[in-house]
């Protein structure tokens, strides 16, 4: 007599998949075959897929699920505390597959009600993450770059006094920074998207700090000593933003990469404001070498948490717990380091362009407005030294806050379902109509009051660029951040080195009028080219 044995009830395959973990997947016991009686098969291990497990920094995935016989119906929990175990498993059935027999049943594994995306469940348990941890350490790296580099501004006032320099070689002096920030631009990303940004930005502190420190010793040896020093902190400085890119594009997911790096970026805005408020009083207070010794010695006590606790990737940091691991590497780039830069692809995209001649228009007017503004408080308006050296600051302080503002706007609006690309449109457009708007008005205003608050207003809404511009380079290329940062601001620099000497020959012959409105022409050349080549989309894989 033919006989066939096994449990053809739903009930029965549900009851087999639910214990005090979780769920327990049960071999159903037996299957029909034509003519002969098949025995019962012992119990396979656990269906419970096991967590990723992390071995010297890197993630190793657990053995596959073993291959079991088709259930006859879905196995969905309703035990209380069903979330518990979604929070626990993660996605970790994402994708399971169960096969026996001829057949083959494919699908997902959830909790309570079911459904839903295998994103939406992996959750991040409360409490400190990681990556606000590298955030924090990216943001103090940023202020110091600032602090240390806007000292040389104050203090080139008692030191060209100490060795009876005259105004060609103060401005040599000042210029030559930007000889050594401008050659690693593009070097610092290549170095950066290949070895980690966790090293290039590590070396790039020490090596600006050493520089920051050795500046009064290699004053007193010579100029060509000193102007040869300038040069190796602004080697060192030039790392510093391709480098914070690489990491934040692998750190930080799409959704918080616009408040974060508007922090970050901030940190320079509040590096000014400190280099300046503080390098007078320590000048006054033990000599101008202070302020070179004492901001130096900041950045390399800096490197000393940066080495402990910062890590190049989530897969290579020791102290990320697995649901922030996951989450992370759900919604960033990959972290592998690359081995070759394809810089003919690169460089045949229209968005690469749009970084490109967009970060130009940015910095001519950002630059004159950084390094002449003392200037036109002084001749325009005919305030003294001090009084021009405090009203420089305040635009420091309407750029920290806003940036953080965009960077929180931007954010939300992408949350809500906004296209990444229209977000950038949009902020970037205010970050260079906000700015053409009010150096217009700047003709037309001859009280300090009215001056002032149009120097914040301007400089306020330019700081939405970091939501804009500045963000796009890990949008449009993730892997490829680092190397994209260092050519947009390689044109950056140029218009920087540029803006700031041509005002100068401008004021020769013309007035400020003039100035401001070359600075008006390329906001508007910008605008044009942001809203016709920009995008938000990946383009390079």
């Amino acid at each position: 007599m033919r006989a066939a044995t096994g449990v053809t009830n739903a009930q029965a395959s549900t009851s087999g998949f639910r214990n005090e973990a979780g769920f327990v997947a049960r071999r159903v016991a037996g299957v029909h075959r034509l003519g002969h009686h098949a025995p019962v098969q012992p119990a396979p291990p656990p269906l419970v897929q096991q967590l990723p497990q992390r071995r010297g920094g890197s993630v190793t995935s657990a053995p596959p699920p073993p291959r079991l016989a088709p259930p006859r119906a879905h196995c969905v929990s309703t035990t209380p505390g069903g979330e518990g175990v979604e929070a626990a498993l993660g996605a970790s059935f994402d994708g399971a597959e169960l096969v026996g027999g001829s057949g083959s049943y494919s699908g997902s594994l959830s909790s309570g009600s079911g459904g839903g995306s295998s994103s939406s469940r992996v959750r991040e348990k409360p409490g400190w993450k990681r990556r606000w941890t590298m955030i924090a350490m990216c943001f103090v790296a940023f202020l110091l770059c600032n602090m240390d580099r806007v000292n040389m501004s104050i203090a080139i006032l008692p030191i060209s006094q100490h060795f009876q320099w005259n105004s060609a070689t103060i401005g040599l002096v000042q210029s030559s920074f930007f000889w050594g920030y401008l050659l690693t631009q593009v070097a610092g990303g290549v170095w950066a998207d290949r070895f980690g940004g966790k090293r290039v930005l590590g070396f790039g502190v020490v090596w600006w700090s050493l520089a920051t420190v050795i500046t009064p010793i290699a004053a007193r040896v010579s100029l060509p000593v000193l102007l040869a020093a300038r040069m190796c902190m602004g080697i060192g400085e030039g790392v510093a933003m391709p480098a914070m890119n690489n990491l934040l594009s692998k750190w930080v997911p799409i959704k918080e990469r616009s408040r974060s790096l508007s922090l970050v970026y901030s940190g320079m805005y509040t590096g000014s404001m400190l280099g300046l408020a503080l390098s007078p009083q320590m000048i006054a207070s033990w000599g101008w070498s202070s302020v070179f010794y004492v901001f130096g010695a900041a950045g390399l006590a800096w490197y000393a948490w940066w080495d402990r606790h910062a890590a190049a990737s989530p897969q290579d940091d020791p102290a990320i717990d697995e649901a922030e691991l996951r989450y992370i590497t759900r919604n960033t780039a990959s972290a592998q380091p690359l081995t070759s830069i394809p810089w003919r692809l690169l460089l045949s995209k229209p968005a690469t362009w749009a970084l490109i001649v967009c970060h130009f228009c940015h910095n001519w007017g950002t630059f004159i407005l950084l390094t002449w503004m003392p200037t036109y408080y002084n001749q325009v308006l005919g305030l003294d030294l001090k009084s021009s050296g405090f009203f420089s600051v305040l635009p420091w302080v309407t750029m920290a806050i806003s940036a953080n503002v965009g960077g929180w706007i931007a954010d939300t609006l992408v949350e809500r379902g906004w296209s990444v690309t229209s977000v950038r449109k949009i902020m970037q457009t205010i970050g260079f109509l906000g700015p053409a708007f009010f150096l217009t008005q700047l003709g037309n205003i001859t009280s300090v009051s009215g001056a002032v608050a149009c120097m914040m207003a301007s400089q306020g809404l330019d700081a939405f660029s970091q939501s804009g511009l500045y963000s796009n380079h890990a949008d449009i290329g993730p892997r490829y951040a680092g190397v994209l940062l260092g050519l947009s601001n390689t044109a950056g620099v140029l218009a920087g080195v540029l803006g700031t000497a041509a005002t100068g020959f401008i004021l020769q012959t013309g007035s400020w009028k003039q100035v401001w409105g070359v600075a008006v022409a390329l906001y508007l050349v910008g605008t044009v080219v942001w809203n016709l080549f920009a995008t938000g989309e990946k383009v390079f894989d």
